[in-house]
């Protein structure tokens, strides 16, 4: 028998051994029996703080089923999971954390390996980090997404359905009253988003990188399909363990590339490119932005799922799923690292049948031209800022406008709809101090309402620039991330209202129009906003967070060389 992790605790036979095998016992496992067999643990981020997850249950235990089918022990734990919808002021501020807790987990324990079971946004990624970390056989599941509420006989998008009907009530053609309908509609049954947002963006992702069974991601929450692939899956990690199938042999340069192309032909959310970038920090993958601009020109938005289309992830799914979009990608993927199936996407893809041009178009006839996502850089965003181009408004793809500038969200909102605010359709908005150390946390405060005096007028979108992130389920002409952000300095926080801002799309470019002489007299004045967080893991975060074009990471959870990157086991002695 191959010695696995696990036997370090448990095949002893001195008073060590005994003590581990009896914890098993108390769970009413038959450790007299035990000879060896691998331990699986299952990472369960169920919470009834996130709604959305609460399918997991039965995904733990239909995994659990499969695991035992092939001879091996399940574990399942909790983990932190990050329910979007509750978790305030953001989410990501807490994805660190969640992957920090799940990769000493894993070091602590005796596992050879780990399913990970995620759902809402920003789960998936900080469990992928974790994984990349950890370096154990690994195999990611998500809950899916939920199905579609119906208002006045529409199917209602998660989010994106929320955000435009909201805007019907602030521009008074919608009655609140009316509102409370889509509210009781939008949340018909457990699952995650059923739009292009965050959660099911990364969940397609995590399948494109290798990390999730083929077809698993856009398969809704409670069909019954789900749980029988979960069990199957359960069988798979335990042959993952016989054949050494790690992270590291999964996330490969040539992976990531291929989850750029799936984001772009997604017209999936900005938050993945956070998210991409954070996980190959973690798994010593060189990644930067430039790559995602590099290959941003090759494809435009090819699924017709909101917000970028009109359709929902179950249009997909019966589609046939992430598969049917790589068979549209298939010329330009490079395919050839192995999934956790053991079969690399190329093998996967082979001979499979091209989906329906109705939700997944060819490369050549794509819903929204490239680049389906934009990387800008310029004299506002020295490192890099980001614009979903497949959500945008084509018309305001080139703009030149005045700034109207909001120092914090609080001011945003306490401004934005005040009758007297110097605004005209042509103005840029800018909010500032919400990037991943001005917040905390980096929350999506970026989708800034279009003023309701404007709103009133017809005016549907404007520019907007901001160093925070937007939800993944809404749409405008929002530029994002801007780096560095305006809490270190970074240009955003020299700007002021009236100072004149260009966008150039098709350049790549976003510049901010005052004399350089000008912008040192401002710098020579500027002063880092105090922050009132000063414990805790905000604390920790301001510390140590990198910038937005670095995927907002923990500077100190990135591997440097080699050597950082080595999963150091425990010491197995008394407790």
């Amino acid at each position: 028998m191959r010695r696995l992790r696990s036997h370090e605790w448990l095949l002893g036979r001195d008073e060590l051994g005994f003590q581990h095998r009896g914890a098993l016992r108390l769970l009413g496992l038959d450790v007299d029996r035990y000879r060896g067999e691998p331990v699986v643990g299952i990472a369960n981020a169920w919470s009834e703080l996130s709604p959305c997850d609460v399918s997991l249950r039965m995904t733990a235990e239909a995994v659990k089923a499969g695991v035992r089918r092939a001879g091996g022990i399940p574990l399942e734990f909790p983990v932190l999971g990050l329910g979007e919808d509750l978790c305030k002021p953001s989410a990501l501020l807490l994805r660190n954390l969640a992957s920090m807790e799940l990769e000493e987990t894993l070091r602590a324990y005796p596992l050879d390996a780990v399913v990970l079971l995620g759902g809402c946004d920003k789960t998936i990624p900080a469990q992928l980090m974790a994984a990349a970390s950890a370096d154990l056989p690994a195999l990611q599941l998500n809950a899916g997404p939920r199905p579609a509420g119906r208002f006045r006989g529409e199917r209602l998008g998660s989010g994106t359905s929320l955000w435009r009907l909201w805007d019907e009530v602030r521009a008074g053609r919608l009655a609140e009253t009316e509102f409370r309908e889509v509210e009781r509609a939008l949340f018909p049954a457990p699952g995650a988003c059923n739009v292009m947002g965050t959660a099911s963006t990364m969940a397609a992702l995590a399948e494109v990188l290798g990390m999730m069974p083929a077809g698993f991601s856009t398969r809704p929450a409670a069909l019954p399909e789900r749980f029988a692939a979960a069990e199957a899956a359960g069988e798979r990690i335990v042959a993952m363990i016989d054949e050494d199938l790690r992270p590291s042999r999964v996330l490969t340069p040539g992976a990531f590339d291929d989850a750029i192309r799936a984001l772009l032909a997604l017209g999936g959310s900005t938050n993945a490119v956070l998210h991409l970038l954070a996980i190959a920090g973690r798994a010593g993958v060189p990644l930067g932005l430039d790559r995602f601009d590099a290959l941003s020109g090759d494809v435009g938005a090819l699924v017709d799922v909101q917000p970028a289309g009109a359709g929902l992830v179950e249009d997909l799914d019966r589609a046939g799923g992430v598969p049917a979009v790589l068979k549209r990608l298939e010329p330009l993927l490079d395919g050839r690292t192995p999934t956790v199936s053991g079969r690399p996407w190329r093998e996967i893809l082979a001979g499979a049948a091209p989906p329906p041009e109705s939700v997944v178009r060819p490369l050549d006839r794509p819903l929204a031209p490239a680049p389906a996502l934009a990387v800008l850089r310029g004299s506002l965003a020295p490192s890099g800022a980001v614009l979903k181009a497949a959500a945008a408004t084509p018309s305001l793809l080139r703009h030149e406008g005045p700034a109207v500038v909001f120092d914090s969200y609080e001011e945003m909102l306490a401004r934005v709809d005040d009758p007297a605010l110097d605004v005209t359709p042509r103005s840029v908005l800018v909010l500032r101090h919400a990037g991943p150390k001005g917040a905390p946390g980096m929350p999506e405060w970026g989708h800034i309402p279009v003023p309701r005096k404007l709103q009133q007028l017809g005016v549907a979108d404007m520019v907007r620039v901001s160093d925070a992130r937007m939800s993944g389920t809404a749409y405008g002409t929002a530029v994002l991330h801007v780096a560095p952000e305006a809490a270190v300095g970074g240009p955003l926080a020299l700007v002021r209202s009236g100072d004149r801002i260009a966008l150039d799309v098709p350049a790549r470019r976003l510049d901010l129009l005052v004399a350089e002489e000008e912008l040192r007299a401002r710098r020579a004045r500027w002063a880092p906003p105090p922050s009132p967080h000063r414990r805790g893991f905000p604390r920790l975060c301001l510390d140590t967070v990198l910038q937005a074009d670095e995927g907002c990471d923990l500077d100190f959870l990135r591997p440097r060389d080699e050597a950082a990157r080595r999963f150091v086991p425990p010491t197995v002695g008394r407790s």
